[in-house]
């Protein structure tokens, strides 16, 4: 039977087959679906293992979920429109489908310059960080990382009872890459996440450049993963990506992701680029067929659109611009974020803060210690989301005798 792209969207409840609701008050949001939702309630009712609890129940009116960093907008026109067209193919394999899996490493590869051997699909850029782990750490060779940082790496480790070695971030919440020089030797890899998660910041070519260098006279047999998850966020001038670095310097790979900017967390698409000899430890650990159809040719489609792309980066600082004021204006103190999300200390714990803000229907993110006692990840929306959001945050940061003046006077952080 043939599917419209009409039909498919009106299966999914836009009606007239319009497109999927995008702001506060539609149930289903091309970005965001229950998964961020449910799973953020579970990790607030202390869940850690075994999954997120069920979805939320019929009815319940939506919130804003600024929780997650995903995209609050989702992918654009091109991407939902290849999606439709391959629905043909949803009964193929990823190899075996007319627009394949090969063909996606093949775009991947002529848009950074290099050899589609050293391109390595994932399903997200967190099954690449898993198999960094598998591949390149034992109980001999240890864990480098950052703290706070993205989990993955560092919990994959620990389940498989390899050493971790964490190193607190920096005075202004940078990774502290001279802390973890003084660690690095004999690791078996060195995780790097620039832009970081979850403290926005981000470090220059120049000083990732000098920092590998280092890394490399230290210990050879490191490998050093550099996870550029919010690469296409990055305003800062002195920022480049590491991938060039990666193709020129034995045991470095960049890992990718289309969750965030392309606005596909849901697809479950990412990849990697390094040397052949980086990257095929890599793929012999990955799960068979690990991508689907769907998701091959909407990443290509996104590849193929860097209009919309830009206009993403530029919608998205204009809201990283707003927010960070409204929160300084409350007295709140931000990082220097480069990302789509900010991490604010926000003078109480996140917990407290994070109730509060639940209870009149925004989603703010989990702790991160060990800065759970003052600091809270808040996410981007959409302009109008964020605009209802800072005014919950005010109504959350005013101290208990508070008379509304507004400003700091109103809302110390």
């Amino acid at each position: 039977m043939s599917v419209t792209r009409r039909g498919f969207l009106s299966r999914l409840g836009a009606p007239g087959g319009a497109a999927l609701d995008a702001t506060v008050d539609g149930r289903l949001i091309a970005a965001r679906g229950l998964e961020a939702e449910s799973a953020e309630a579970w990790q607030q009712a202390g869940g850690r293992r075994g999954g997120p609890p069920a979805a939320p129940r019929e009815g319940q009116p939506p919130s804003i979920r600024i929780s997650s960093n995903e995209n609050p907008i989702g992918p654009g026109q091109a991407v939902l429109d290849a999606i439709v067209a391959q629905f043909g193919e949803a009964g193929r394999y990823p190899f075996n489908a007319k627009v394949g899996d090969r063909k996606l490493v093949e775009t991947i590869a002529a848009l950074h310059k290099v050899k589609p051997e050293n391109v390595l699909l994932g399903a997200g850029s967190q099954e690449i960080l898993k198999t960094a782990v598998w591949g390149f750490t034992s109980p001999a060779r240890h864990l480098v990382t950052a703290s706070p940082t993205f989990e993955n790496a560092t919990g994959t480790a620990r389940r498989m009872g390899h050493p971790v070695v964490e190193i607190k971030v920096d005075s202004q919440f940078r990774l502290d890459l001279e802390g973890m020089l003084t660690t690095v030797r004999g690791a078996g890899l060195v995780f790097v996440n620039n832009p970081n998660n979850p403290t926005a910041t981000v470090h220059s070519a120049k000083t990732i450049t000098d920092f590998v260098e280092r890394v490399r006279r230290i210990s050879p047999d490191t490998v050093i993963l550099i996870d550029e998850a919010y690469h296409e966020y990055v305003t800062d001038p002195a920022y480049e990506t590491a991938i060039p670095l990666a193709m020129a310097t034995p045991n470095v790979f960049v890992a990718r992701t289309f969750s965030k900017a392309y606005g596909m967390a849901g697809m479950r698409i990412g990849y990697a680029i390094g040397g052949g000899d980086t990257i095929k430890p890599l793929a012999r650990l990955g799960m068979p067929y690990n991508i689907s159809v769907l998701g091959v040719a909407a990443a290509i489609a996104a590849l193929g659109d860097p209009k919309h792309m830009e206009a993403e980066r530029t919608r998205n600082t204009e809201v990283r611009n707003f927010t960070q004021k409204a929160l300084e204006d409350l007295g709140c103190k931000c990082t220097a974020s480069q990302a789509n999300f900010l991490f604010v200390e926000v003078g109480r714990t996140a917990a407290e803060f994070r109730s509060g803000c639940a209870a009149q229907g925004v989603q703010v993110g989990r702790d991160f210690p060990p800065f759970e006692g003052s600091h809270a990840r808040i996410s981007l929306g959409t302009m109008a989301e964020m605009q209802k959001a800072t005014a919950v945050f005010r109504d959350v940061l005013r101290p208990a005798n508070g008379t509304g003046g507004g400003g700091r006077e109103e809302a110390p952080c």
